[in-house]
C-alpha cells in the first residue's frame, strides 16, 4: 500500500483578511415593534395579542397546537373586542 507523502513546507499566509469598516452615515432609529396603534384602526397591540395566543397554549397545557394559529385566533378576538367597544 503506499504511502501519503507530508509536505515538509510551510504555508505561509500572504496577507490578512480585509477588515469590515462600519458605513460612514449612521442608521435611523429603529421603530419599537409593540407600539400603541390608534383606536380608529381597532388594531390590537402586539403585545396583547401575544399575551392572549400564550393562554391559549397554557390552558392547552403547553402541548400540541400551533402558534401560528394561536396567534390569529388572539388577533381575531381581540378585534371582536375592539370593534364592539
Amino acid at each position: 500500500m503506499a504511502r501519503k507523502r507530508v509536505s515538509e513546507k510551510e504555508i505561509v499566509v500572504s496577507a490578512p483578511a480585509p477588515v469590515r469598516h462600519k458605513p460612514a452615515t449612521p442608521r435611523p432609529p429603529r421603530r419599537s415593534v409593540v407600539a400603541a396603534v390608534a383606536p380608529e384602526t381597532a388594531t390590537p397591540v402586539l403585545e396583547q395579542i401575544a399575551r392572549l395566543a400564550y393562554s391559549y397554549w397554557e390552558a392547552r397545557g403547553y402541548q400540541g397546537g400551533s402558534p401560528e394559529e394561536d396567534w390569529l385566533r388572539a388577533e381575531q378576538e381581540l378585534r371582536a373586542e375592539a370593534s364592539v367597544a
